[in-house]
Formats: C-alpha cells, structure tokens, sequence
C-alpha cells in the first residue's frame, strides 16, 4: 500500500517566524528557527526512488554496479533494513546500497545543503517510486524540494543520498567521510561504527562533557569541545564576528536538531543565518564553534585563546571567562 506525502511548507515557515521573534529577545523564548520548524511527515509515503546505484550498500548480498554521478538516476525500489557488523542496522535501497545523511542539513525544516559537486559525489535519492519495506516506518518518509525543483527522499526529515564511490551493494565508504556523513539507520538517526553500533545507540549531535578543569562543558558529536567567541553577540538576535581566516581557524558549528542533544539548556537554542549565508548554531542565542587546534577529543586547546574564545556551559555560559 502506497502513500504520498506533500511537503508542509506553510507551516514550517509559520513555525520559523515564531522562533524567531520569541528566540532571543526574550526571556521566555525557547526553541529554534529551523530545530523546531517543520517535523517530519506525518503520513509518511510509501515510495520514493532515486537511483543509480551510485550508493553504498551496506550488509547485504544483492548485487549491482554503481554507475557514478548525480545524473544517474532510477527508482530506489523498495526501502530495506540491512545488518552491518561494524554499523549496525542501516537503510539501504532495493539493490543494497546504503543511503547517507549530511550534518550541513537540516531536518527540522528538511533542507538539503548539497549542490553542485557535492551532488555529483552525494547523489540526492530521488523521492518516487519508493516504498518502506519491513522494520521500516513508512511514516518517517518524506520529501523535499531541492534548489533544482527536483524531489528528494527524507527520512525523519534528514535528506537521503548514496555516495558515488561505493562501488557495489556493501560497501559503506561513505561512512564518517569528512566527520559529516554517516549512513542512515531505519529511524533517521547515524550509524556509529564499534560499539555504540552494537549497542544500537548513537553519541549525541550536542552533548555534556565533563572537563577535570573546567567543570561540565559541551562538546560535539565527535567529543570536540565547543566554545563562544566574545566578540560575537547574542541579543537582539546572533552575531557571528568570526569571518574569514578566524572562521578556518574556529569552524562554526552547523544546525543540530535539539532532540539530538543531550543535557543541553533549550532556552535559546536556535540557529541563524550567517554573513556568508551558512547556517550556525548556537546556544541560548551565542554562537559556538569549535577549535581547529584540538586534534583529539577532551582537548581543550582554545580555552582563553586571546582573552575572548572560552569552552561553553550547558546553559550557554562561558566557561573560566573573566567578568565581563
């Protein structure tokens, strides 16, 4: 049984210009522009089809060649659930090969952040034709609309792709490729490879870590510690004084959906748009970022970096910073 899904649009721009004027100019705001938009699809549909085979299958036997390249396209076919030893359970497509999610997107509205050359290694799986086969909740299926007018297939709102090099139904060497692409598992969620794979748990896009000598400090999804420049500004509304060389040395830290954090204060939690149009995340309304200076997780390299760069709190405050 098939069916189709349209994409909210109208209220997920509604849900925007609510976050917005509540987020950050006043006390009681809470919520994101885009982390609290648009959810995914509540009807789900039961096809969605991209092809080409130019994906990576990942734990399972059926066979194809990849074809290569964003304009390759062809139905997914049925939507299957596939164990991998190293992942876990992942989505693949009808002919086994593993669909991804991007951190640049965004599910909460869907939005898809891959174009051009990133569409020609990420293939976008295109949203016909597709149905959720078992262990699937055809209700988490969506779509969205690229720049291109062309549909795309979401999963819990996450925009699906395969990865031009994986050669044939199970390979996954799309997986962790630039700490920003992971294959998709049933419920939208990233594979994780090791343990948190065999335990069916994935770390947090966001989370609470704690320092021996700062005390609770958040981190990312990859344990790197997050900090706040003091430059920036939170009030009326984000400011991000970090461009340009101080951008390459501080990379700023992309949309996380809030439900993919863990012990994080919610109050203020937003993104915005930057001068170069990106998108930044913040907490309680302050940008954050991370310090391309630590090379391991738990490093804590840019703390007090200049007198203005400082590990962040759970709630948003800077941690070990002197009074300001």
């Amino acid at each position: 049984m098939k069916t189709t899904w349209r994409s909210a649009s109208l209220a997920a721009s509604a849900v925007a210009v609510l976050a917005l004027t509540t987020a950050c100019g006043s006390e009681s705001g809470t919520s994101s522009s885009q982390n609290v938009g648009a959810t995914a699809p509540a009807g789900g549909i039961a096809g969605v089809g991209v092809g080409s085979g130019v994906g990576s299958g990942v734990g399972s036997s059926a066979s194809a060649s990849a074809t290569g390249g964003a304009a390759a396209q062809g139905s997914a076919g049925e939507l299957a659930v596939s164990a991998n030893g190293g992942l876990g359970k992942i989505l693949t497509d009808g002919t086994g090969k593993t669909l991804y999610r991007f951190d640049a997107d965004t599910a909460e509205p869907p939005k898809s952040n891959c174009d051009g050359d990133c569409a020609t290694a990420w293939p976008p799986v295109s949203a016909d034709d597709i149905s959720a086969g078992d262990g699937i909740d055809k209700s988490l299926l969506g779509e969205v609309t690229r720049t291109d007018g062309t549909k795309q297939l979401t999963v819990a709102g996450w925009p699906a792709y395969y990865y031009a090099k994986d050669a044939k139904a199970g390979d996954t060497t799309g997986q962790g490729v630039g700490n920003k692409w992971f294959a998709l598992t049933p419920e939208g969620k990233k594979a994780k490879s090791g343990s948190s794979a065999e335990s069916g748990t994935e770390l947090a896009g966001l989370s609470v870590r704690k320092d021996a000598n700062l005390g609770e400090i958040v981190v990312d999804k990859n344990g790197m510690t997050v900090y706040r420049f003091l430059k920036d500004k939170a009030w009326p509304e984000p400011v991000s004084n970090c461009n340009g060389a101080c951008l390459e040395k501080w990379p700023a830290v992309a949309p996380v959906a809030f439900n993919e954090t863990e012990g994080i204060q919610e109050k203020g939690y937003m993104n915005f748009t930057r001068s170069d149009g990106t998108k930044q995340q913040t907490i309680n309304c302050s940008p954050i970022y991370t310090f391309s200076g630590d090379k391991a997780p738990g490093d804590i390299n840019g703390q007090g970096v200049g007198g203005t760069w400082y590990a962040v709190a759970p709630n948003g405050k800077l941690v070990g910073a002197p009074a300001q």
